[in-house]
């Protein structure tokens, strides 16, 4: 049985990692981005829809790659799409994850995190990110947790009376 308010259900601390974003000038600092992994994704859409009620399928536009991710709801596929170009490790690989990460947004997964901000923080030779990205949020962010569950069990609620009774 599928359950929509799981796709919109906020991600877990634990299931967020931090990348590399905007470096400043010298190239020292960064202001951490987070997303999550395409399989954190997959594995949300199982849980919530079913394996055998969710596919994807892309299409390559030069390099550009569009994903088009369906979810079947009462019998109907209902399809969304977004894309993205190929990206700097595993060029054409990570291109086909981000669309699918992206494609993703549009069904309510993951869009809290666009909204966590965080300071300029150190990098180390490796460039990667130095301390924690959750204790050096922006004040006023609240990291994601499972407390908003409920509202997000209650939108999804609304989404599927709206639907039946069209």
């Amino acid at each position: 049985m599928s359950d929509l308010s799981k796709l919109i259900r906020p991600w877990d601390k634990s299931e967020v990692k931090w990348r590399v974003g905007s470096l400043t000038k010298d190239k020292k600092k960064t202001l951490p981005l987070a997303y999550v992994d395409a399989r954190v994704v997959m594995e949300r859409l199982d849980e919530a829809m079913g394996a055998a009620n969710w596919q994807d399928r892309y299409e390559f536009h030069g390099s550009r790659i569009i994903c088009y991710l369906s979810i079947r709801i009462d019998d109907e596929w209902i399809t969304k799409a977004d894309g993205a170009g190929d990206s700097n490790v595993e060029a054409e690989k990570g291109g086909i994850s981000d669309a699918f990460k992206r494609a993703s947004v549009k069904w309510g997964m993951g869009r809290e995190l666009y909204e966590l901000k965080c300071k300029y923080m150190p990098i180390d030779a490796f460039n990667q990110i130095v301390g924690d990205p959750w204790n050096n949020l922006v004040k006023g962010e609240i990291p994601p947790d499972n407390s908003e569950k409920e509202e997000a069990e209650r939108i999804a609620k609304e989404i599927e009376e709206r639907k039946k009774e069209e």
